[in-house]
């Protein structure tokens, strides 16, 4: 089913849900699930947009099912470190590439994904400060590295022209994704892009795999070598005794307008 306009700004969550259908279960449901409670936002009632979303529904509780074994799905702080890891470890990847002066789209859309899925963190609460920043810092590489290969320009590696008080803090869905100041920061990357979630294109249009190598032990970044300055070199484990202890009720899927379904079965009629 195509995605009505009005719900145009979940596009890049469904396609990278979409992107991690095999590779990781786990974020794929995390991603439909974020773009579930934003789309609710933006439009539930015209008859398009709930068809959509009852459809996205149906799917999330279907997946829910599957992954009923799975302690990300069931226990919500589970689900939250594995998310929260994925997006760093992606980062971290991209910003080894970047400070390494190895500029190229994976790179990019490595970037630009750890900053949508530190935008699905939301859906366990609010974000941390440092969540905040590396979110802000990945939406503003993966723009200025777009651009300057677009117009054929050599990028500057690391944070040169990050200009932190200029840059917009909010990139959730219904922001658009973009710089606040569009005259002092780059422009978003278009979405026709390859990379860019333009949902007509498959997984691998990329020309190769986007994703971060699945050996990140093997990346040794020096706490703050890299800007923000408080990005982890490695996510450090549990200290003695002080191990997580999963939430014993799970996250539900967020409650749904009950006209939804009952207008669309009407509609079936």
């Amino acid at each position: 089913m195509a995605l009505p306009p009005q719900l145009k700004a979940i596009q890049h969550y469904l396609r990278t849900a979409q992107e991690h259908e095999k590779r990781d279960p786990v974020v794929a449901y995390y991603c439909r699930l974020y773009a579930m409670q934003t789309g609710m936002k933006l439009d539930s009632k015209t008859p398009e947009c709930r068809k959509f979303l009852v459809k996205l529904m149906d799917q999330l509780e279907t997946m829910k099912k599957e992954l009923t074994d799975s302690d990300s799905i069931t226990h919500e702080v589970v689900g939250n470190a594995h998310i929260e890891n994925y997006a760093l470890k992606m980062f971290l990847y991209a910003d080894n590439e970047d400070r390494s002066g190895r500029f190229h789209k994976n790179m990019i859309k490595s970037f630009y994904t750890s900053s949508l899925l530190l935008d699905v963190l939301s859906v366990f609460g609010e974000l941390s400060e440092e969540n905040i920043q590396h979110r802000k810092y990945a939406r503003w590489k993966a723009t200025y590295i777009h651009n300057c290969l677009k117009s054929g320009e050599t990028p500057q590696a690391g944070p040169a022209g990050y200009e932190e008080e200029t840059y917009d803090e909010e990139y959730g869905a219904e922001g658009g994704g973009g710089p606040s100041s569009q005259s002092a920061q780059p422009q978003s990357p278009p979405h026709s892009q390859p990379g860019f979630g333009d949902p007509n294109q498959g997984p691998g249009s990329m020309g190769g795999p986007p994703y971060p190598p699945t050996n990140y032990n093997n990346i040794h970044i020096p706490p703050g070598a890299h800007c923000p300055a408080n990005t982890p070199a490695e996510l450090p484990p549990p200290a003695a005794g002080e191990a997580i202890k999963p939430v014993p009720v799970p996250r539900s899927i967020p409650a749904v307008d009950p006209s939804l379904r009952s207008a669309t079965q009407e509609g079936k009629e």
